[in-house]
């Protein structure tokens, strides 16, 4: 049983790592390309560039918010 939740645990630091916000906003972006990807009526290249957009915003963001957290 030690293995599994060494197992679980390793995913969960690998995924979420330091900040729960960084992983809920790159899910959130996914789930938000995979939706316009259903929908059709958009073109595949363009979901393709909103959501690399999106992963930006939700890294820059993550970055500026770590930057004024140390600036406390």
């Amino acid at each position: 049983m030690r293995y599994v939740a060494g197992f679980f645990r390793f995913w969960w630091d690998f995924i979420v790592g330091d900040d729960w916000r960084i992983a809920a906003g790159v899910v959130l972006v996914l789930v938000i390309g995979g939706l316009l990807v259903a929908d059709g009526d958009l073109s595949h290249a363009l979901v393709a560039a909103l959501t690399g957009l999106g992963l930006m915003v939700v890294a820059m963001a993550s970055i500026v918010s770590a930057a004024l957290r140390a600036r406390r």
